[in-house]
C-alpha cells in the first residue's frame, strides 16, 4: 500500500514538474496561452511552448529517468553505494564518443545515441575489469577507475576541441553540452533517444531478479542459478543503452544516478523491480526541476543544468564517501 502511494505521488509530482517547466521560462506566457499552444493554436507564444519548452521538458524527464535507472543497476551490480554513470566514467566514455562523431561531421538523430552507447559500454566494461582487479570489488577501486577514465576521456575531449575546426566553430555549444544542458533541436533526436531509453528501462525490469541475485556477491548469484558473467554483460549493456541515450540528449549531467536510488530505497527497499519504476519517475522529476532552475535562477541568462545537479550532488557524494570509509574502518 505504501509503495503504491509513493508511486502515485511521484506520478503526480512529475506531471506538476512538467507543467511548471512549460509555464515558467525567460518569456512570461499566461497559463491559458500555454494550454492553447498545446491544443494547436498558432502564434509566437505557441512556437515557444511547442518547439522549445515542450521538447526540453520531455528530454529532461527522459534523461533524468534514464540516469536514475542506470544508477540503480550499477549500484546493485557493483554492490557499491557510490556507483553511478557519472562517477564510474560511463558518462565520460559516452561523451567522448559523441564528441568524436560531432568532430567527424557524422551527426544524425541516430549517430549520436549509437556512438554514446558504444562509448558508455566501453567505459563500463573497462571500469568493471579494473574494479575487479584482485578478485574483490571495492569502493576505492571503482572510484579510482572512474576518476582515471574520466580524466583520460576529458583530456581527449579537450584535444579534440583544440584540434578540430568543426568543433571550434561550435565551441560554445559543445562546451555547454559537456557541462550538461538539455537541448533538443531536432524532434528526431527525442524520438530516437526516447525509444532507446524505453528499451533500456524494459530490459532493466526484465533483469531485476538477476540484479537482486548480486546482493551478496557473484557466488550467491551463481548459487541462485544466475550466470554471473552473462548477467554482468547484460546489466552493463542495459546501463550503456540508458547512459548513451541520456548523454546524447544532455551531455554530462552528474549525480542524478547517485542521489535518486538512495532516496528511493527508503520507500521501496532494495528490490530492483520496485526501485526501477520509482527511480525513473523520481529521476525525471528531479531533472525537470533542475532544468527549470537552470533556466530561471540567473534569467535571462541560463546555467548548464549540470551546475545545478553538481551543487546539490557534490555534498551528498562527499557524505556518502565519508560514511563508506567509516564503515570500512569499522
Amino acid at each position: 500500500m505504501r509503495y503504491a502511494t509513493v508511486l502515485l505521488s511521484l506520478v503526480g509530482a512529475l506531471l506538476l514538474a512538467l507543467l511548471a517547466g512549460l509555464l515558467v521560462g525567460a518569456v512570461a506566457i499566461a497559463p491559458g496561452d500555454v494550454l492553447s499552444a498545446l491544443s494547436g493554436a498558432s502564434g509566437s507564444d505557441s512556437t515557444i511552448v511547442r518547439d522549445l519548452r515542450l521538447p526540453r521538458v520531455i528530454g529532461a524527464a527522459l534523461v533524468g529517468g534514464a540516469l536514475a535507472v542506470a544508477g540503480v543497476l550499477l549500484q546493485s551490480l557493483l554492490r557499491n553505494p557510490l556507483a553511478d554513470p557519472y562517477v564510474t566514467g560511463s558518462s565520460a566514455g559516452a561523451s567522448l564518443a559523441a564528441v568524436l562523431v560531432i568532430a567527424t561531421g557524422a551527426v544524425s538523430p541516430l549517430a549520436l545515441p549509437l556512438a554514446a552507447f558504444a562509448g558508455a559500454l566501453a567505459a563500463s566494461l573497462l571500469v568493471w575489469q579494473l574494479a575487479r582487479a584482485g578478485g574483490r570489488t571495492t569502493v576505492l577501486s571503482v572510484l579510482l577507475a572512474g576518476v582515471v577514465l574520466s580524466s583520460f576521456c576529458g583530456a581527449l575531449v579537450t584535444f579534440l576541441l583544440v584540434w578540430s575546426d568543426r568543433l571550434a566553430l561550435r565551441l560554445r555549444a559543445v562546451l555547454g553540452w559537456l557541462l550538461g544542458g538539455i537541448s533538443v533541436l531536432d524532434l528526431g533526436e527525442l524520438v530516437v533517444a526516447g525509444s532507446v531509453i524505453a528499451i533500456g528501462v524494459a530490459l532493466a525490469l526484465m533483469l531485476a531478479p538477476r540484479v537482486d541475485a548480486f546482493a551478496f556477491g557473484e557466488d550467491s548469484a551463481a548459487a541462485l542459478g544466475v550466470d554471473p558473467e552473462r548477467a554482468t554483460v547484460a546489466i552493463l549493456l542495459t546501463c550503456s543503452l540508458l547512459t548513451g541515450a541520456a548523454v546524447a540528449l544532455s551531455g554530462l549531467i552528474g549525480f542524478v544516478g547517485l542521489l535518486v536510488p538512495h532516496a528511493a530505497r527508503f520507500a521501496a527497499g532494495a528490490s530492483a523491480a520496485r526501485l526501477i519504476p520509482l527511480c525513473f519517475l523520481a529521476g525525471a522529476t528531479v531533472l525537470v526541476l533542475a532544468d527549470l532552475g537552470a533556466r530561471t535562477v540567473v534569467a535571462p541568462s541560463e546555467l548548464p543544468v549540470g551546475v545545478i545537479t553538481g551543487l546539490i550532488g557534490g555534498p551528498f557524494f562527499l557524505s556518502l564517501l565519508m560514511r563508506s570509509r567509516g564503515i570500512a574502518r569499522a
